[in-house]
């Protein structure tokens, strides 16, 4: 079985772009128990590639799919929500079913780069984690699940026969 970690970057200055020494500290700490990782992809905004690198893992690919969901699929599922709240929004077949199935082939074409019994890292922003985590589960039951992701939390995805099968919540006590 193969497996994915989808997490949300750490923190950051309000308004800025870059990771403060508290998200630096942060990165590191989560970092110490995750991993190894045979694929490590960020968004391509600094917090996010920074993330990466403060927790010890040296970035393979950035990509804008990870970035940012766009003013459409804010106006249907505004952030931030819960993995529920997002699961609901992603069943009416608009912006955000589009973006989170885009979400899932790109992390579907993530799992069939790796070997089997290996893992990957992508991280990204609050809500794209939650959209990428429902789409690639769809008919999931994400009730049980908290609210949203806070910095350097996501989710635990497991890949068998070619399909996401089963998630596990991933959160971080500070």
């Amino acid at each position: 079985m193969k497996i994915l970690e989808i997490r949300r970057h750490s923190i950051r200055s309000l308004q800025g772009d870059h990771l403060n020494q508290s998200g630096v500290e942060l990165a590191r700490l989560v970092g110490q128990n995750i991993g190894p990782f045979d694929r490590v992809v960020t968004s391509t905004l600094p917090r996010a590639f920074e993330t990466a690198i403060a927790m010890g893992f040296a970035v393979d690919e950035q990509s804008d799919l990870l970035s940012t969901y766009g003013r459409e699929v804010e106006k249907e599922a505004p952030w931030p929500l819960s993995f529920a709240d997002y699961a609901y929004a992603i069943k009416s077949g608009g912006a955000s079913t589009k973006y989170a199935h885009k979400l899932a082939k790109y992390y579907a074409n993530i799992m069939n780069f790796i070997s089997e019994s290996r893992s990957a890292l992508a991280i990204n922003h609050g809500g794209v984690v939650e959209l990428g985590v429902v789409g690639c589960l769809p008919d999931f039951d994400f009730s049980a699940w908290g609210g949203p992701v806070e910095y350097c939390e996501g989710a635990r995805l497991y890949w068998s026969d070619d399909k996401f099968v089963k998630a596990e919540e991933l959160r971080v006590s500070m």
